[in-house]
């Protein structure tokens, strides 16, 4: 097992360190040992399947590598169900049922055309519509949409909710633009999506950069495009249109409910615990927020140009009024806690904290960040953003005992939530805050239980990753057995 590293063009100095994995089994190498960058080799039929996604999706390196992630794990299941493999159910799992990319050209606020790319892509509808954000950021090409919506299948399995994976988004960036700029470019990006989606088809929400104000613009093209008033076409709406209460709220809790399963294991609980988060969006502050409810003292948080130490705890409401009412850089939070500290260079994960929770984006957390983590006693870490962890930090994390979350599973909490907004859509009914995160709590819960069953059932008992990975796979390729070939 070979690992090349690359760093995509104008990554900077603190950005993690992109993989593209190739499957190389030397002779010597054939009775499954790791490499030699600790990357486990894959079953011979499974590196088969690896192989393939690595000819048909070139140059997709976030998308290999969770491909990868995945199919490491899968031996035992098709050991123990060998008709997976006879229906080819992992080849189908990793070709997406659709595939959608168009143009979207809008007009500034200087009158000049501007021209983005959209994508959507349809991956798996076994167990119900395709579900899965929208996400507009210069980033944004086919290979990240791709690992996106393969992780979102697992994810959408793990709930329990009758909702297949799908993703999307644009590499449109909402920064610096005008409310006029933005509700034109949603206009003309939903002028084309529309055809692809709906209630029962395929279900689009918010990821980075696209939140409420986006949501809105986009439900309103659909909706005059349409002539209807369809609300379970998208999700993530504002409370008085057809949204759902803790839909803000949902990834950064649920992470937290996971975590609070997770210590239960251990007999423990936040109390006295210290945790650092990355990133400093909904997820990040709401992941903070209930932390401090739970017990714990959140200690640090960051955005990108930097992060804040604050031994006292984060001030929540400072940090709310930095980032959601000013938008501002996180920089200004000491204005307001002159005690502490910004830091521009070096990384977050350098605080020292008994819990971490990476709430930012994919491959932010390196080998060298979880070495960090491990020295300062850092105990567990659990992904509130989409494969923030590195493969080579989730290596060392399983070598250390840290116990490590998988963000199919810890954050799950946001398409649970907007599943449960489907569930209110479809009955023109609305709950409580207090019923919807109660409803949250549950479903976290049983994310965590299925995990751990389906690890101790397949011989890694206590490793959330390969139960997560299990589980969700299970789910989907029963229902994909149960479909037939299609």
């Amino acid at each position: 097992m070979t690992l090349t590293t690359s760093t995509r063009p104008g990554s900077g100095p603190r950005e993690a360190d992109w993989y593209e994995l190739r499957l190389v089994v030397p002779p010597e190498d054939d009775d499954g040992k790791t490499g030699s960058v600790g990357v486990p080799i894959l079953d011979v039929k499974l590196g088969e399947i690896y192989d393939e996604v690595l000819r048909r999706n070139p140059g997709e390196t976030e998308f290999h590598q969770a491909v990868h992630e995945v199919l490491d794990t899968l031996g035992p299941v098709l050991a123990k169900h060998p008709q997976y493999a006879e229906a080819a159910v992992i080849s189908r799992l990793c070709e997406p049922e659709r595939q959608i990319i168009f143009r979207v050209p809008w007009v500034d606020d200087s009158g000049a055309v501007q021209i983005n790319r959209g994508f959507r892509v349809e991956f798996n509808s076994a167990l119900g519509p395709y579900k899965g954000g929208l996400r507009f950021h210069p980033s944004v090409y086919l290979g990240i949409v791709k690992f996106l919506g393969f992780e979102q299948i697992f994810k959408n399995s793990l709930t329990g909710m009758p909702i297949g994976g799908g993703k999307g988004g644009s590499d449109f960036s909402p920064k610096g633009r005008s409310d006029g700029e933005v509700m034109r470019f949603c206009q003309a990006f939903m002028t084309e999506l529309y055809r692809h989606i709906g209630e029962y088809t395929d279900v689009p929400a918010g990821d980075i950069g696209v939140g409420g104000r986006e949501i809105g613009y986009l439900f309103g093209q659909y909706k005059r495009i349409t002539n209807r008033y369809e609300s379970g076409v998208l999700t993530g709406k504002g409370i008085t249109w057809g949204g759902s209460q803790v839909r803000t709220e949902a990834t950064g809790y649920g992470t937290v409910f996971f975590v609070d399963e997770m210590l239960k294991t251990r007999g423990d609980s936040f109390d006295g615990k210290k945790v650092v988060v990355s990133g400093s969006g909904n997820v990040a502050i709401y992941a903070v927020e209930k932390v401090q409810q739970l017990g714990g003292t959140v200690v640090a948080c960051s955005d990108s140009n930097g992060y804040v130490v604050d031994l006292k705890g984060i001030d929540l409401d400072v940090l709310k009024h930095v980032k959601e009412t000013r938008r501002a850089r996180l920089s200004a939070y000491v204005e307001a806690r002159p005690h502490a500290e910004h830091v521009e260079s070096g990384s977050v994960w350098d605080v020292a904290c008994d819990i971490a929770l990476p709430c930012a984006t994919q491959n932010e957390l390196n080998g060298r960040d979880a070495a960090t983590l491990i020295g300062n006693g850092c105990a567990i870490v659990a992904e509130g953003a989409n494969m923030p962890c590195t493969p080579d930090a989730v290596r060392l994390f399983a070598e250390a005992g840290v116990l490590f979350a998988p963000g199919k599973a810890a954050n799950a909490g946001g398409v649970a939530t907007s599943a449960l907004e489907m569930q209110q859509n479809a009955s023109r009914d609305s709950w409580s805050f207090e019923h919807t995160e109660r409803r949250l709590a549950d479903i976290m819960r049983g994310i965590h239980d299925r995990c751990l069953d389906a690890a101790d059932t397949y011989g890694t008992p206590g490793n959330y990753q390969a139960g997560a990975n299990i589980a969700g796979f299970i789910q989907v390729a029963d229902a994909m057995l149960a479909l037939g070939v299609i």
